[in-house]
């Protein structure tokens, strides 16, 4: 499986979430349920989040790191992500090397490294559609 790209994405993979956020994954999707179909969704292996702006995404890094996740490391003086991978899907390019993290730029989705593409999850325009009609009535 793999999971649609846009902006500025916080990936994580499933089986980190469920060793390091706090409840598992369950809390997490708890947690992020408002979101679920609007800024965050997810397959069977990756969980994302994201931002349409540096700021916003420096927030939701900070957020992760409180909640115990190493977002970045360093080895042999070069930063990589770690827990988290930021993806830019505008640049088609992690700023920063995601060793577990595949790429399919002609899609603009990535998916987890060692599994198939397949199927693509993203954003549920349904859901869109529903919260602009609920905004501006009569449109």
């Amino acid at each position: 499986m793999a999971i649609m790209t846009e902006f500025l994405n916080l990936i994580v993979p499933i089986t980190v979430i469920e060793e390091k956020y706090p409840g598992g994954w369950e809390r997490c999707l708890k947690d992020h349920q408002v979101a679920i179909g609007g800024r965050v969704w997810f397959d069977d292996y990756l969980f994302r989040d994201g931002a349409m702006n540096p700021i916003a995404m420096e927030q939701l890094l900070n957020q992760w790191w409180k909640l115990g996740f190493e977002c970045y490391a360093e080895k042999e003086g070069k930063k990589y992500w770690k827990d988290i991978c930021v993806y830019e899907g505008t640049l088609e390019a992690a700023p920063m090397p995601c060793e577990w993290l595949a790429e399919e730029p002609a899609s603009q989705t990535v998916y987890l490294k060692g599994h198939a593409m397949g199927e693509i999850k993203g954003r549920d325009w349904d859901l869109i559609d529903d919260w602009e009609e609920l905004k501006f009535p009569g449109n």
